[in-house]
């Protein structure tokens, strides 16, 4: 049996003429979509597969195919002829612009079977010269198919071995995604060997000596393994101990390691090239010298053989020692191997005389993590889900490795400066910019996925208006974490006089399976987020950052000065409660209503409700008079002044429901509900008993900042609960309270056919005088708003109650600023979707 081994990640071109068997080769090796023909692209584009004159479209459409295909990553096979160097350059080129590697089968049958097997065809006729021909042209270019490009080549040349040949998939070398670790990744040691010692001691490593005391292997009692990411000779004061340790622990299998740049050029070096001994090179050569040429050879190997990056834990981890863009990964071409060594630079130099070089992280936007070194940086930072662990030890810095899966960063100290940097290890703080996100992550049509609801789509133009509120108005994006869902009221009251009433909710929760259900006093304010912390690095805010508090569309609630003096309060009340120690945490995330709604809707009250109030009050006090002197005078409009009288009072009820929600600016008040997430944690499926236990230990702890809020558990199976909760409702509306939200009491719920509605507002009929105007009760009036279609809004309110969901869970993963900000500001198009604003 012949094997043909392949990569199985590559293109693989079928070389042979008409009658060599490569289609019957490709139907018995290679899946059915894994193989484009030639003949097949014919038909498609002529309705003719042997029709010769739809050749250049047939193939301009293979190739855009095959191009898809490569750039998932997918094996391909051309099956054509491509007997002429032309037509196979096209393929090779294609192969890489893709990264991967061109692979040729050739069959070089002997030419009476190929002439044969054509005039045993029936649908159609290829003369034997155009046989003859064809393999002319294929054996004059037998040779140079090396040269012209294809990483290997397999030649068949009779129906034997073609008969018994097999094909192997082979994973690439930088393949390891079956090894899933755990792993301490170690940013660049430049030949720092003692520090490296003392920090795989750290990480918990048994190192073994030689006879003479060297380190030659370490080993971890639990299995974990070491990656090098590069970059472990030149500028360091025992390059040779470093490379003996690290290459022991490579034979052994209890580390990996990809090339830097300086093995890169010490390869070179060692066989002979011409290389500048610069950057550290001339310690490294000085200190191998010494060394025997078994060793020297041993070194030039074990750097040579070192594979570009690595693929690890099924992909969900990538290392390189320069970093690499999600394009390359488990790609393999001279790009992605230069990228991997070097990174890549603006082509500008610093005022250093270094390479600028181009920000690849701040644009990287891959679900793998990539682990890489090459800059040094002062401390290991995370954007975009990568993080470079080159801590500059070797210029008196630290030596840094990161344990994965477990993202903790572990680092030893330089023992002293080894190495004079040109460049400051400790970058400007211009280059420091926090937040790495662009427009392209959030403009146009895209869709999140979420856990608890699939795939949510944002259209263009949803994007478009989120785009307008974010860059107008928004809090800074890297602490705006989380926006809240809109709730929806239930289905229109039956009870007579009624727009709104808790039967409705009740009984949209009874149908979807949800009978324990807790009431919530609705508070005569203003939805807000407040975010405390007490660790400003955690979201990348400035020293003394205590946490921001914004509105329910992403707006600061309050001028700086003001805000600060609120979280103060809010941090004294947390901190007396011992909520912190509890959910052991720095930070907290809390949702609750500000009070009263006079502090952000002011100008609204005033320019809108007051205005309209004051004059329908005159309006109907003057008509008064008037028609009271009529009937005085004998004149029967008694009728008229019934509908005056009713609509002054609707008037006078109106200005009364708007009042209610005029307070003094001086009294700032918080009724949190809900804590939505801590270090670690979310906690959407605790019950909301204890999300408001939470919440009267505020109250408790700051009484004069802090609201409680009532509250009224219901179960649906039994009926003195359910009117017992009509009954608090109704006494709290006609006390002037604006309503109550029913929930369900476990919180986090899923139905046999989605998520159950997060809360169902329900409002007083006084308080839907300010929503409807102040004669909405009028029979006709209501009879016209009993039509409204909620639908739309309880739709809208369980996609955005998933986007919420899905915010806090990657902030809590630590998530890539762009990922998190991407289901916030989902949240905030889905608002700028056309609905009524009165439901």
């Amino acid at each position: 049996m012949t094997v043909l081994d392949i990569p199985a990640r590559s293109l693989v071109v079928l070389v042979g003429p008409s009658g060599s068997g490569k289609s019957t080769f490709a139907a018995q090796h290679f899946g059915a979509f894994e193989t484009l023909s030639s003949d097949t692209f014919r038909g498609m584009v002529s309705n003719d597969d042997s029709d010769q004159s739809a050749t250049a479209a047939a193939f301009e459409a293979l190739r855009f195919v095959a191009g898809k295909r490569l750039d998932a990553g997918l094996l391909t096979v051309i099956d054509a002829t491509s007997v002429q160097p032309e037509a196979r350059k096209s393929l090779v080129s294609l192969a890489k612009e893709h990264d991967l590697l061109p692979v040729a089968i050739v069959f070089d049958l002997p030419e009476g079977v190929c002439v044969a097997r054509n005039a045993e065809r029936t649908d159609r006729e290829i003369p034997a010269r155009v046989v003859r021909r064809q393999l002319d042209q294929l054996r004059r270019g037998l040779r140079g198919l090396g040269k012209e490009g294809f990483r290997k080549v397999h030649v068949l040349r009779s129906e034997d071995e073609v008969a018994d040949a097999t094909v192997r998939r082979d994973p690439l070398l930088n393949d390891r995604s079956d090894e899933t670790g755990p792993f301490d990744a170690i940013g660049d040691v430049h030949g720092c060997r003692s520090e490296l010692e003392t920090l795989l001691g750290k990480l918990g490593y048994t190192i073994e000596r030689d006879a003479e005391g060297r380190p030659i292997d370490a080993a971890h009692p639990e299995g974990r393994r070491v990656i090098f990411l590069g970059d472990l000779v030149d500028r360091g004061p025992d390059v040779v101990g470093v490379l003996r340790l690290a290459m022991g622990m490579v034979a052994s299998g209890n580390a990996l390691a990809v090339p830097g740049n300086h093995e890169a050029k010490l390869v070179r070096a060692l066989r002979g090239a011409k290389v500048t001994v610069s950057y550290g090179l001339e310690e490294t050569l000085a200190q191998l010298a010494g060394e025997t040429p078994e060793f020297r050879e041993a070194v030039t190997a074990f750097c040579y053989d070192l594979v570009s990056h690595l693929v690890l834990d099924g992909g969900r981890l990538v290392v390189a020692h320069a970093g690499l863009k999600e394009q390359y990964h488990g790609r393999a071409s001279g790009r992605v191997r230069a990228f991997a060594l070097y990174g890549d630079t603006t082509g500008e130099t610093d005022e250093f005389g270094l390479p600028i070089r181009y920000p690849w992280a701040e644009d990287y936007r891959g679900s793998a993590t990539v682990l890489y070194g090459h800059t040094p940086v002062p401390t290991v930072e995370w954007i975009n889900n990568t993080a470079c662990l080159d801590t500059g030890c070797v210029y008196g810095g630290a030596l840094s490795a990161m344990r994965y899966p477990e993202r903790e960063v572990v680092s030893v100290p330089a023992e002293r400066v080894w190495y004079e940097s040109v460049k400051p290890l400790v970058p400007p703080v211009a280059e420091r910019t926090g937040a790495h996100l662009t427009i392209d992550d959030v403009s146009g049509k895209f869709v999140v996925e979420t856990a608890d609801h699939g795939r949510v789509g944002i259209s263009e133009a949803q994007s478009a208006g989120g785009l307008e509120v974010m860059s107008r108005w928004a809090t800074d994006p890297r602490w705006l974490v989380y926006l809240p869902p809109t709730m929806s009221p239930p289905s229109t009251a039956a009870e007579p006089g009624y727009l709104e009433h808790p039967a409705e909710a009740f009984a949209s929760y009874r149908d979807q399976g949800v009978t324990d259900l807790v009431c919530e006093e609705k508070h005569m304010g203003s939805r807000a987020v407040v975010l405390l912390a007490r660790d400003p690095a955690r979201f990348d805010a400035p020293d003394g950052w205590r946490g921001v508090v914004h509105t329910r569309t992403g707006r600061p609630f309050f001028p700086a000065d003001r805000e600060r003096v609120f979280l103060d309060e809010l941090h004294r009340a947390a901190d007396a409660t011992g909520i912190w120690d509890e959910l052991g945490t720095e930070w907290i995330l809390l949702d609750g209503e500000i009070l009263p709604w006079s502090l952000k809707a002011g100008d609204l009250i005033r320019d809108l409700y007051a205005s309209v109030g004051a004059s329908a009050i005159a309006a109907m006090s003057a008509a008064s008079v008037v028609l009271d002197r009529a009937i005085a005078n004998g004149v029967d409009v008694s009728s008229l002044a019934e509908r005056n009288r009713v609509r002054s009072n609707d008037s006078v009820r109106f200005r009364d429901a708007y009042r209610r929600y005029v307070g003094p600016e001086t009294e700032v008040r918080f009724a949190p509900f809900q804590v939505l997430a801590a270090e670690g944690a979310t906690f959407e499926t605790r019950d909301h008993g204890w999300h408001l236990a939470l919440a009267d230990r505020l109250v408790t702890a700051a009484p004069d900042l802090v609201s409680p809020t009532a509250r009224l558990r219901v179960d649906l199976s039994e009926p003195t609960s359910i009117a017992a909760a009509i009954a608090w409702w109704t006494e709290l509306t006609e006390a002037g309270g604006e309503g109550m939200v029913v929930k369900p009491f476990a919180n986090l719920t899923r139905t046999s056919k989605n998520l159950a509605q997060p809360g169902i507002k329900v409002r007083g009929r006084e308080y839907l005088r300010i929503i409807y105007g102040p004669d909405y009760t009028v029979p006709e009036k209501l009879a016209r708003l009993r039509e409204r279609d909620t639908g739309r809004k309880r739709s809208l309110a369980v996609r955005e109650y998933a986007l919420g969901l899905e915010a806090l869970r990657r902030l809590v993963e630590r998530e890539p600023l762009w990922r998190r900000h991407e289901a916030v500001f989902a949240v905030l198009a889905l608002e700028s979707d056309p609905l009524d604003p009165r439901l």
